[in-house]
Parts: C-alpha cells; structure tokens; sequence
C-alpha cells in the first residue's frame, strides 16, 4: 500500500471518533496494523516509517507509538 493509504485512514481516525480513541489505545504496531485492517486499509508497515512523511499526528498516537513512528 502507499502512503496515500495510510493519510487516508489517518483522515478518517480525525473525523471518526470512534476510530480515533481506538488509534490512540493502540500500544504497538502490530495493534495498529489490524485496526488499520479491520476499518478497511490494509497498510504496509515498511511505509509508517521513516524517511517516509509521518501520516499521524502526536495527538492520534500512543506515546509508545510516537516514538517508534514519530521519532519524538
């Protein structure tokens, strides 16, 4: 999948609440993944990270998350 993918479902955990809390719940990757999956974007792991632009934001993501994904 492109990165274009993983903005998408970055899109819709912003205007979908629901998905949103379930996002910032996610403690690793794996869980973030099949939360991905399971709403319909099947995301490559590879793309989350770096060099490639972060999708996410701090505000959407699990500390833990952050600093594998962010570099924060």
């Amino acid at each position: 999948m492109a990165i274009k993918d993983i903005k998408a479902f970055s899109d819709k955990a912003r205007s979908d609440a629901a998905l949103g809390e379930q996002l910032k719940a996610c403690q690793k990757l794996k869980e973030l993944l099949a939360l991905a999956r399971d709403s319909g974007f099947p995301l490559d792991e590879v793309e989350l990270y770096p060099p490639n632009e972060p999708q996410f934001t701090e505000d959407q993501l699990s500390e833990r998350l952050c600093k594998a994904l962010l570099r924060v």
